[in-house]
């Protein structure tokens, strides 16, 4: 018995020695890691994205109605603003939540004015179009609220429930309430969910807008139509040239296709089916639709200035029945 006592106390010692020596013996390794730390996708569970077209939808009653609705906070940056019943709404309210308005000094008329605003001075386009709510709704899309782009010009908007978005859209508004135009951080979480629907957030120039529409056209399948305002870039207009055997139809706006630097001849010379839109106005989509799935809009013309001088934001959207929405708008001006 005694031998046996002796025996266990032994081998314990013996234990504890040796797992001394294996966390000693740990403690002075040196680990090499190489690689980047990879982050999880958020997700969230939401109302889904809604989509509206002006003229025929009335766009600023909608961006009014989120106003009138938000409870602690409206941040906006826009390129352009002289609808009334935005600036009345935003006006009222800033007496009882927090309003702040960034604002492209080309477009400053004193339609708006107080501690609230401030404006871009370095002579580059502040040329977002956007508004957080709560931090928790987004609001942005090829549409300024003037009466302009309500009332006549093609546009959309893309509303959505999601706070990954509000705050990747928070962090790109402080940039520039802080003075930072043209330049900053690139966006924290590029790719989310809300619900089911794969959602991708860029700001220009400090993400590379361009990349990320050439890297869809690349891998389309089908087709890609598209809607643009203005269409310069080359990089953008190589890709769609250089893809085989796809359906590819584009609409540009009429005075904009005339541009010294427009793609819209080059495009054609290479037999791609593009057509100047009809209307007096102005057809202001910045829109591609790849393969029926996916969606990119935003505040992003594919200009080389978009790209590489303005502040802009760009979502892709990877959701049929959005893409759904947009196919409509397209087929509306293609015919």
């Amino acid at each position: 018995m005694n031998k046996l006592v002796f025996k266990l106390f032994y081998w314990n010692i013996v234990i504890k020695i040796f797992f001394l020596f294996f966390v000693v013996f740990l403690a002075g390794c040196t680990f090499s890691i190489t690689g980047k730390t990879a982050n999880s996708i958020p997700y969230e569970t939401s109302k889904n994205p809604e989509v509206y077209f002006c003229p025929r939808e009335d766009c600023g009653k909608v961006l009014e109605s989120h106003i009138n609705s938000a409870n602690s906070s409206v941040h906006c940056a826009l390129y352009d603003l002289n609808l009334k019943n935005v600036i009345n709404s935003l006006a009222k309210k800033s007496k009882i939540i927090d309003i702040k308005v960034v604002l492209d000094s080309s477009n400053q008329n004193g339609q708006i004015k107080g501690d609230g605003l401030r404006m871009d001075d370095d002579g580059q386009l502040m040329h977002n179009k956007f508004c957080i709510f709560d931090e928790n709704t987004v609001v942005t899309g090829s549409f300024n609220p003037t009466s302009n782009d309500n009332e006549h010009n093609n546009n959309n908007i893309l509303v959505a429930y999601s706070t990954v978005m509000a705050k990747n859209f928070e962090d790109e508004f402080n940039e520039l309430w802080d003075g930072k135009f043209g330049k900053g951080t690139i966006v924290k979480n590029p790719v989310f969910y809300v619900n089911d629907i794969k959602i991708e957030n860029y700001f220009c120039p400090e993400d590379k807008c361009s990349s990320q529409i050439i890297k869809l056209i690349k891998n389309a399948k089908s087709r890609v139509y598209f809607m643009a305002f203005s269409f310069t870039n080359e990089e953008i207009a190589d890709a769609l040239i250089n893809i085989k055997d796809l359906d590819i139809k584009g609409v540009f706006d009429l005075g904009q296709s005339s541009s010294k630097f427009s793609q819209f001849e080059r495009l054609k010379g290479f037999g791609i089916a593009v057509k100047k839109d009809k209307s007096k106005y102005k057809m202001h989509h910045k829109v591609f639709i790849i393969d029926n799935e996916t969606v990119v809009t935003g505040s992003f013309n594919p200009t080389l200035s978009a790209d590489t001088r303005n502040d802009e934001n760009l979502l892709l959207v990877h959701d049929k029945k959005i893409a759904e929405l947009y196919l409509k708008e397209f087929e509306s001006l293609w015919d």
